[in-house]
């Protein structure tokens, strides 16, 4: 069945976005080069009721072609960017808080 629950996905250049997302409860992928980074915003636009794709700094210059097609289809998912220093400094409720204010919605 249908949950009607948002679903976010992460595209990481670090390790500690990805753990304090998947604290969150939100999954996603370590990437270290543009053509990894293409291929998991790929992956990740397979995911069925995908709302936002959550993306470091990094990765998005990486990819910042296909971070800019996103964008300007003006569908879902929405592309969250999420700023580098909230890697290690700050537990994973600032980064949920950081998305859930960029998207508007509460998840």
């Amino acid at each position: 069945g249908d949950s009607g629950q948002m679903k976010a996905y992460l595209v990481s250049d670090n390790h500690d976005s990805l753990v304090g997302m998947r604290l969150a409860g939100i999954e996603g992928t370590l990437v270290h080069t543009p053509e990894e980074t293409h291929d998991a915003i790929r992956e990740a636009l397979k995911i069925r009721d995908l709302a936002i794709l959550a993306i470091t700094e990094k990765a998005a210059e990486m990819a910042e072609d296909a971070v800019r097609q996103l964008r300007e289809r003006g569908e879902l998912p929405l592309v969250v960017e999420i700023p580098d220093r909230f890697g290690t400094k700050r537990g994973p409720d600032f980064l949920t808080k950081y998305v859930q204010e960029a998207i508007g919605v509460k998840m």
